[in-house]
């Protein structure tokens, strides 16, 4: 793992610009290629890449609320968003987007969730920054930042009304 970056020095326009410079170079000649973002950061990341890479009509939306592991014991939170994927799954090469990689649960949710709309041929996993901790054996394939975050603590991506991202750190989100 590449040295992690202290958290509060992230600058994430500048991550996804590199995001995207990883992403454009790895999906180059792949065919069939969709984008699913995961709300709501990996959304928000999705949309902006989907619109950058010209694949609007390939983009998708999944909000894990209910494949959570832990659904039973935190419940559903109020902003529950519904799953957006028009487009077929099965065959397709997914490319499944996440703002922060942390315990793998997330994406093991988003992976079981994509499952229920058909087989995709592969899918791969981007993310703005990983925070590391891995519960679940979880790696992606495009990663912009390596970073720890002190116990307790959640690092948030945001996105102002312009479009434009920032990261910060939340003491009473983890």
């Amino acid at each position: 793992m590449p040295h992690p970056t202290n958290p509060s020095q992230l600058d994430a326009e500048a991550l996804y610009a590199v995001l995207l410079q990883q992403v454009q170079s790895g999906l180059a000649g792949i065919p069939n290629v969709a984008i699913v973002g995961i709300h709501s950061g990996g959304a928000w990341l999705a949309a902006r890449l989907a619109r950058d890479l010209n694949l609007l009509d390939r983009l998708g939306v999944l909000d894990v609320s209910f494949y959570r592991d832990d659904f039973a014991q935190k419940g559903l939170h109020a902003d529950v968003k519904p799953t957006q994927i028009s487009f077929d799954v099965a065959g397709a090469t997914i490319l499944l987007v996440d703002d922060v990689l942390y315990t793998g649960r997330t994406t093991r949710a988003a992976i079981n969730e994509l499952f229920d709309y058909g087989r995709p041929a592969k899918i791969m996993l981007a993310a703005l920054v990983d925070r590391g901790e891995r519960q679940l054996p979880v790696a992606a394939d495009f990663v912009a930042a390596f970073t720890a975050v002190p116990p307790g603590q959640a690092l948030v991506l945001k996105q102002a009304d312009d479009g434009k991202f920032t990261l910060t750190i939340d003491t009473h989100h983890a």
